[in-house]
């Protein structure tokens, strides 16, 4: 109270550091909740395989040789890894195709799925259904289209629900639309999987096997079970099961892996960011207590000339050091909560749309209950330590010293 200007400044500093702090988890939230978002609803233990080319040669057969994926591709993971595959789907497409619904057309690949792909692309329907059995069995000319798409053939607000596409003069009736927000801008219509091998005569190949693999939950066993595979696929198509260009493997559960350590790694490391700017603070209160004590060394005399016990004269200190630094922290932590509202009120959520991908960036940047008690916690025993040296500096004084002085 007798220096406010000087006890005032130094809160500025301490008020900054939470600010930052508080404003740099904020800004890590924002990132985090964007991985977050973009993926919900995939499929976290799915193992993707694609057909390559052999770069070694294998038993007299030179490299360069393409490897095809086909129908014994989906039998062979039920039969030899049915401990850690419950279910195997292939993909097959047809590009360069022209979509038409009267006057308006749209180039698009149409995309031979089975019923598991929804769950596994994390497709959200907006209207209708996906495609089931039944459509498989029938060999069924029917779509699952995105909500653009729809919009592009049908016009703004009509439902394409039970509506016929003109794809290639085969027409084909859309059975549902799938709801687009943040996945890559795909022309893809989606299609009963033998119906487009069927009618482009695709034969047992394919582009694309996905696994939905169990007990797959830590690195060593993913390794050793990519490494099995190979050697499956190595037995089954003749190459060498350690060429990896022979067949490309996708594993999403390292990936998902590596995504939840990436969230981790920021979230501390803005964390450490923040205290490191709010050390300069504390260090300004420590500071202005170490004057602080020298200038009242008169005084902490007279109190132990009275009968003063040294913790009582650390505890004073130390009170005061954690008011400092909490009144001005609170303040501080209000400023970066209020900021972080105004970043998610004009930037969150924000989506980048450059034509052939949409994304949305930077969400929700702000902080929850959990963080503000965090750095409350932070600030109280920022406050303490603070004035733990002044507090025992004090405690020191001698009463016939001080009195003498």
């Amino acid at each position: 109270m007798r220096n406010k200007m000087r006890t005032t400044a130094t809160g500025i500093a301490v008020a900054s550091g939470i600010f930052l702090l508080i404003v740099l988890l904020g800004a890590s939230n924002g990132i985090i909740h964007t991985l977050e978002q973009n993926s919900e609803g995939l499929s976290l233990d799915a193992v993707h395989i694609y057909p390559g080319f052999t770069s070694k040669p294998f038993n007299g057969i030179k490299e360069g040789r393409r490897i095809e994926l086909d129908d014994r591709d989906i039998n062979m993971p039920k039969k030899r890894f049915k401990e850690n595959v419950t279910e195997v789907t292939a993909t097959v497409e047809q590009s360069g195709l022209t979509a038409s619904v009267g006057k308006q057309h749209l180039s698009v690949t149409l995309t031979g799925v089975y019923p598991q792909q929804k769950e596994i692309d994390g497709s959200k329907l907006a209207r209708g259904r996906f495609i089931n059995d039944l459509d498989l069995q029938q060999n069924r000319k029917v779509v699952v289209i995105d909500n653009n798409q729809e919009e592009h053939l049908f016009g703004p607000n009509v439902n394409g629900i039970g509506r016929i596409i003109n794809i290639n003069n085969s027409a084909f009736t859309v059975v549902g639309v799938r709801q687009r927000d943040f996945a890559f801008s795909s022309s893809n219509f989606l299609a009963p999987f033998t119906t487009v091998k069927i009618i482009y005569s695709k034969g047992n190949n394919f582009g694309e096997l996905t696994l939905k693999s169990k007990g797959l939950d830590t690195e060593q066993k993913n390794n050793k079970f990519e490494e099995d595979y190979r050697k499956a696929m190595g037995e089954m198509h003749q190459f060498d099961s350690k060429d990896e260009s022979a067949i490309w493997m996708w594993n999403s559960a390292e990936n998902n892996s590596a995504m939840n350590t990436a969230k981790s790694t920021l979230h501390t490391a803005f964390w450490i960011l923040g205290l490191l700017t709010l050390l300069s603070g504390v260090v300004g209160v420590s500071n202005i207590m170490l004057i602080s004590v020298k200038e009242r060394t008169h005084e902490f005399g007279i109190r132990k000339a009275l009968g003063a016990r040294p913790l009582s004269i650390i505890s004073m200190v130390i009170f005061e050091s954690i008011i400092i630094t909490t009144i001005f922290g609170y303040i501080g932590m209000l400023f970066g909560v209020g900021f972080c509202e105004w970043m998610d009120s004009s930037v969150g959520g924000y989506t980048m749309d450059i034509g052939v991908f949409q994304q949305k960036l930077f969400m929700d940047p702000t902080v929850d209950l959990g963080t503000c008690i965090e750095a409350t916690i932070v600030m109280i025993v920022s406050g303490a330590l603070a004035g733990f040296f002044p507090a025992q500096r004090a405690a020191k004084v001698k009463p016939i010293e001080a009195l003498h002085g």
